[in-house]
């Protein structure tokens, strides 16, 4: 399993980090596997997978490329580069476009574990990762980019709130399929055969959320260590696995038990709205009915409200045949296998 040793000073100072680079690489993958995890992701594709491989119809070299620095379990590094705090899309993939073509091509032997296939001998290699990352996040992830942030920030702020209230241990372990707190300073990134990593005392740790689901590990020499994992949101489809029961529908009416159904897990009310489609006004309308009959409550995590249900929203939702316990929802674990990088 793929282990990292962190010590307890390097992970009270981590935090989650919005990327939109993460969120372009993450799109990427996607669009490699050309299938969704739910009927979201599957909606999603058939929107912008013509244009990708009409993409890659036209330019030779693109398809081996991306094979080559993403079919793999390792990512190729030049190609995804450890995201920094605060950091642009054109900010991150610039240092894609510096790559010398030569460490390229050794990073791209490492992911295919041997030679690369002729096609690949070429030294323009990190203009054309450029070039494609930025199509992706251009075409793809750009024009949705506003209604994806604030279903990141919900999903940040909603983290946030479980370290402050139980401590890293329970939010690691709930991060994606793979990640566990393992105690004594140990981490499980994911389940790969990696050699263990010590996380140096003083490095940067990051959190990055993504709405599509897939996820990896990453790291910038010893100073920045970043996971990538899957939030709650536009393309997760956790609310199409959760069906509104047909009598608490009748009872509280169908828009109110659809969120109420959805709030085993903290969310904000742009993160609700951003999930059901629904106008912003509308959802905050019936979380204040809600909210007046006592099935949720609210939770602050910085500048963010969050709703929850309470018990007495449990209660009705067991009545329903519905109840989760108060526990999140597990995650699909269609997934595009865990990458890393050196």
């Amino acid at each position: 399993m793929g282990l990292w040793q962190i010590d307890t000073d390097t992970l009270a100072r981590s935090r989650f980090v919005l990327s939109p680079f993460a969120e372009a690489f993450a799109s990427l993958r996607l669009l490699y596997a050309g299938t969704g995890a739910h009927p979201g992701e599957d909606a999603w594709l058939r929107a912008h997978l013509p244009g990708y491989r009409a993409y890659l119809a036209a330019d030779p070299v693109a398809a081996p490329l991306v094979q080559a620095a993403v079919g793999t379990s390792w990512i190729a590094d030049f190609f995804c580069p450890t995201s920094r705090a605060g950091e642009r899309f054109e900010e991150t993939v610039a240092r894609v476009r510096t790559t010398d073509g030569e460490e390229a091509r050794a990073d791209l032997r490492v992911s295919l574990r041997g030679p690369l296939p002729s096609v690949l001998e070429r030294d323009d290699l990190p203009e054309r990762a450029t070039a494609l990352l930025t199509y992706v996040w251009e075409e793809t992830v750009l024009p949705d980019w506003e209604r994806r942030r604030r279903v990141m920030d919900a999903d940040m702020a909603a983290r946030t709130a479980r370290v402050n209230q139980g401590g890293w241990a329970a939010v690691l372990d709930s991060l994606k399929p793979g990640t566990r707190w393992l105690g004594k300073s140990r981490f499980q990134v994911n389940h790969n055969t990696y050699p263990p990593r010590e996380v140096a005392a003083g490095a940067e740790l990051l959190f990055m959320p993504v709405t599509p689901r897939t996820s990896w590990v990453s790291w910038e020499g010893r100073e920045r260590y970043a996971v990538v994992y899957p939030c709650l949101g536009v393309l997760s489809g956790d609310h199409d696995r959760q069906p509104v029961p047909a009598g608490l529908g009748k009872l509280i009416g169908t828009a109110r038990a659809g969120l109420l159904t959805m709030l085993g897990t903290p969310m904000s009310t742009t993160q609700l709205a951003a999930v059901t489609g629904r106008p912003l006004g509308s959802v905050g309308g019936h979380l204040r009915v809600l909210l007046d009959a006592g099935m949720v409550e609210r939770r602050r995590a910085g500048r963010s409200v969050l709703y929850v249900r309470t018990a007495a929203g449990e209660v009705l939702m067991d009545a329903s045949g519905s109840g989760t316990g108060g526990q999140e929802p597990e995650p699909g674990i269609h997934q595009v296998p865990d990458g890393s990088r050196t």
